[in-house]
């Protein structure tokens, strides 16, 4: 619970990021994808989504862009949104501000968006605080755990059944480690949200 949904102590800390999506009484949800684009995973990604006509958010390590931006104009081709997730995936509560913040605005180079997303979801009082001037932090309401090699496919569609609600901001992967598991929990997470009513927004 703790790992798949923020807890409020989170939420509070980070005041003013955007956790979940107020809905005014309806039911949607917003995938997102972190780590990418590879060329292992986003192009079949990308197809599938295209399946099923849903749009995302994708939030881009900068280096990956650097690496792959044939990829990186696929995913906004295709009409999906884009994020940053810093140049090199830092973590933020392992390195001081100054040298975050410098990487996350390396990665805006490349990406060119209002949206940051931390990798592992967190960073310090001190770089939230930079980074929210010119940046809409993006968190979640829940994280599939696609990546997780503890986990297996039937655990991942499991926690987005369990955890799934009217606004939630859902994290997926487009990385090597949760390829695995993203092609059989994504088609069935998408068919039970769509069977239970939800429609599919972007941020």
């Amino acid at each position: 619970m703790f790992i798949e949904r923020p807890p409020e102590w989170i939420r509070r800390k980070l005041n003013g990021a955007l956790f979940r999506m107020e809905e005014g009484g309806g039911k949607r949800v917003y995938l997102t994808f972190d780590d990418g684009p590879i060329p292992e995973v986003t192009p079949r990604l990308l197809d599938l989504l295209d399946s099923y006509g849903i749009k995302a958010t994708f939030f881009m390590v900068g280096d990956n862009v650097r690496k792959y931006p044939g990829l990186y104009e696929d995913v906004k081709r295709r009409g999906h949104r884009i994020g940053n997730h810093t140049m090199h995936h830092l973590q933020g509560l392992k390195e001081n501000c100054e040298r975050y913040v410098a990487d996350v605005k390396e990665a805006s180079g490349y990406l060119g968006t209002d949206l940051f997303r931390p990798p592992h979801g967190w960073l310090r009082k001190s770089q939230f605080s930079i980074l929210s001037r010119d940046y809409r932090i993006v968190m979640y309401d829940l994280v599939t755990r696609d990546y997780s090699k503890r986990l297996t496919a039937r655990d991942v569609f499991e926690n987005v059944k369990r955890y799934s609600r009217p606004g939630s901001i859902i994290v997926f992967h487009d990385s090597l480690k949760s390829l695995p598991r993203l092609f059989d929990a994504l088609p069935r997470s998408i068919e039970w949200l769509r069977d239970n009513g939800y429609e599919f927004g972007v941020l």
